[in-house]
């Protein structure tokens, strides 16, 4: 073999993973890039409010569905083939969404949509192990972890500029042009022994229909917690439903003798735990960006192109420590750069606890910058920690298992956030009003009521009118306050990530394969 073939042989890889890592960013762009444009899309379809939430919830639930599938379609069909038919589907999917006419046909496309983009995720985070030796995997899995955190921070600046300077169609649009060129790509780069192996493998069918049925519930359940409560009979019927489905699919599974999904990955110790950090860093990193936008509209009533603006700090944090992050982990082990990361998140979560009213880009900057710069450090190892030492047969499945920890996490806990929000709103509403009949001076400038105006208000009871004035900045208040509370709900959270890490084991198990520089 020549010189010129052998460098060929070498970049064929790399071109083909730089393809599905494209494909991925579209499939993970595509949940935040039509969240700012809901509105646009209830009042172009003549939805009703109750309806609007399924935009969402139909892709989100049939990903969530197709993650961990992953390991059983790889092996039927290949790693190539799994995913130049993904990005296939999916990028049809999005030409049905684009077309759409009907809410039902919308939701429809949706589904498919979701389904499709949830079988890109793994198979990238699996290529990583699959494709590269060693030492270049330090550098595929930063490549891929840019492109999985940059697509939730970049989503609503282009989600909200093609919707005001074109139309809502054009947010399924534009994923035509890259799905073709992702798939086609992909299937002239993609030809190597690892790209293309397979191997018989059967599928359980009441596995898989209690693996779809309990997500699905889980999903829908954890949706509609926030608005009909937590011990309403739908969601109590629910979250019911999911328990059982999920005990007799762990018990079905861990017996089978050719299981759908492969649990046993869970009894390597490290893999159990770069699960939990991906569970938590998922709670984290989907609940800072849906507390960022929902602060921005509703308190300071910015625009979705404003709100993006702000939002990119973080992106741009990310894209920044990348190198850095791929640098050290070449040379400092998982676990310390792990214990870095999730410190400086849980750090950057709670800088933002003490917002008030007026906070703005500013008073965001840092702590943007400090969740941007951890999230990379979040992601790379625990992944290295999770996948590095898994028998190459197990790889598949565990990549889907670690990329589903993520996606539940952020399920969980945006639905934790809501129903923060929603509560605690109305306690401190009612707090705040209580303060002020009282005659608190200081509770009333807070809010914005002007010192002199308050104190000659005292001892007379409030007419219509004033009440009328008063009530939009004592709601505004109790928002502010409420919100405070979920960003140290998760901030919390992600404090008990920095435990789980000195849980990882410094030196691999015995048999496994030495990919990991964990120390």
């Amino acid at each position: 073999m020549s010189q010129a073939e052998t460098s060929s042989s070498r970049l064929l890889p790399w071109f083909g993973f730089l393809f599905m890592c494209l494909g991925m960013f579209m499939a993970i762009l595509d949940i935040q890039i039509v969240a700012t444009s809901l509105p646009a899309i209830q009042q172009a379809l003549d939805m009703t409010p109750d309806q609007m939430i399924w935009v969402q919830t139909a892709y989100l639930t049939a990903e969530i569905v197709a993650i961990p599938l992953t390991g059983y379609l790889t092996a039927k069909l290949g790693m190539r083939w799994l995913f130049v038919i993904g990005v296939s589907i999916f990028t049809l999917a999005s030409a049905g969404c684009g077309a759409s006419d009907s809410f039902e046909a919308l939701i429809g496309w949706r589904i498919v949509q979701g389904f499709a983009g949830g079988t890109l995720i793994p198979a990238v985070f699996s290529a990583v192990f699959l494709l590269f030796p060693a030492r270049s995997q330090g550098l595929a899995t930063t490549i891929a972890g840019v492109a999985a955190v940059f697509a939730p921070t970049v989503g609503p600046i282009v989600g909200g500029w093609i919707t005001e300077t074109y139309s809502w169609h054009w947010l399924f649009r534009i994923n035509i042009v890259p799905g073709v060129l992702a798939a086609i790509g992909a299937t002239l780069t993609l030809r190597g022994e690892a790209s293309n192996a397979r191997c018989a493998r059967s599928i359980d069918v009441l596995a898989l229909v209690l693996l779809a049925a309990g997500l699905t519930a889980l999903q829908i359940g954890l949706k509609d917690a926030p608005t009909l409560g937590w011990l309403s009979p739908q969601i109590a019927a629910l979250l019911s439903g999911f328990a059982v489905c999920a005990i007799w699919f762990v018990r079905r599974t861990w017996h089978s003798a050719s299981p759908l999904v492969e649990l046993r990955c869970f009894a390597d110790r490290n893999f159990a735990v770069g699960c939990g950090l991906s569970f938590i860093l998922g709670a984290g990193l989907f609940g800072s960006t849906y507390l960022m936008p929902f602060f921005l509209g509703l308190v300071r009533e910015h625009n979705a192109l404003r709100i993006g603006e702000i939002m990119l700090v973080t992106g741009i944090a990310q894209l920044l420590a990348a190198p850095v992050a791929v640098y050290l982990e070449q040379r400092v082990g998982a676990r310390a750069l792990s214990l870095f990361g999730f410190v400086l998140f849980a750090a950057g979560l709670l800088a933002s606890t003490d917002q008030t009213a007026d906070t703005d880009f500013a008073e965001m900057l840092w702590p943007q910058i400090m969740r941007g710069v951890a999230t990379m450090f979040c992601l790379l190892p625990p992944t290295r920690i999770a996948l590095g030492y898994l028998a190459t047969e197990k790889v598949a499945d565990g990549s889907g298992l670690f990329n589903l920890m993520r996606n539940l996490g952020g399920a969980i806990g945006l639905a934790l956030i809501d129903t923060t929000i929603f509560s605690r709103a109305a306690t401190y509403g009612a707090d705040i009003a209580a303060r002020l009949q009282a005659g608190s001076v200081e509770t009333a400038v807070k809010i914005g009521i002007p010192r002199d105006a308050f104190l000659e208000q005292i001892g007379t009871p409030p007419d219509e009118f004033t009440e009328e004035l008063v009530r939009p900045l004592v709601e505004r208040q109790a928002l502010v306050d409420a919100i405070n509370d979920a960003w140290l709900l998760i901030g919390l959270l992600t404090v008990l990530a920095v435990f789980l890490v000195f849980l990882i084991r410094r030196a691999p198990a015995k048999g496994a394969p030495a990919q990991a520089n964990v120390k």
